[in-house]
């Protein structure tokens, strides 16, 4: 097991969803709407995970490999990503299910987190798996399905400050208190 796949495993059943949303009648506005608040739930599940667990850990392995501007401006990103996949979710709450506007403000939501996932996958999964161990990768992997299994009926969307995210994240690494990352002690096994 290993987080970056776990990560692209998240991504695909996104995709997943996005694409059944396209194919239901917009007339079955009772599977509509239930198809969207999954995945709007999953949504922010999994941008809060990746939150609490993925990218303070790349940080770390940024800092730890000497890389540690690369991984913040990756991390920034990811950050001003999951706020604008955020208003774009909350954008379709404002439009009653199956009409034009809704089908518009999903599909933003959609083209939102769709540049974010491939910005990811090019960019932090493939750095994080140069960086971090399989052994660590594999602990990681247990936290962050650990994570979404007991927060499963969703958890509060709440945006985030990129630079401020950072900071706090940096500062706890610099201070080894485990801090609210959820992955225990902070004192890291070295990539290998």
């Amino acid at each position: 097991m290993d987080i970056t796949e776990l990560i692209l495993d998240d991504h695909h059943e996104q995709r997943r969803l996005f694409a059944i949303l396209e194919q239901i009648d917009r007339g079955e506005t009772a599977a509509l709407s239930a198809i969207w608040d999954r995945l709007a739930a999953f949504l922010e599940l999994h941008a809060q995970a990746e939150e609490e667990i993925f990218y303070p850990e790349l940080l770390q392995a940024g800092i730890a490999a000497r890389r540690a501007s690369g991984t913040e401006d990756e991390t920034l990103d990811a950050i001003h990503d999951h706020n604008q996949i955020r208003d774009a979710v909350a954008e379709v709450a404002r439009h009653q299910v199956g009409t034009d506007d809704w089908y518009a403000a999903v599909a933003a939501a959609n083209l939102a987190n769709s540049d974010h996932m491939a910005e990811e996958e090019r960019e932090g999964l493939t750095d994080f798996r140069r960086l971090a161990g399989l052994a660590r990768r594999h602990q990681l992997a247990v936290a962050f399905a650990a994570y979404e299994a007991s927060n499963y009926a969703g958890v509060e969307p709440v945006d985030k400050d990129p630079l401020g995210y950072v900071r706090a994240a940096e500062a706890t690494l610099r201070t080894g208190s485990s801090g609210s990352l959820s992955v225990g002690s902070l004192k890291r096994i070295p990539p290998s």
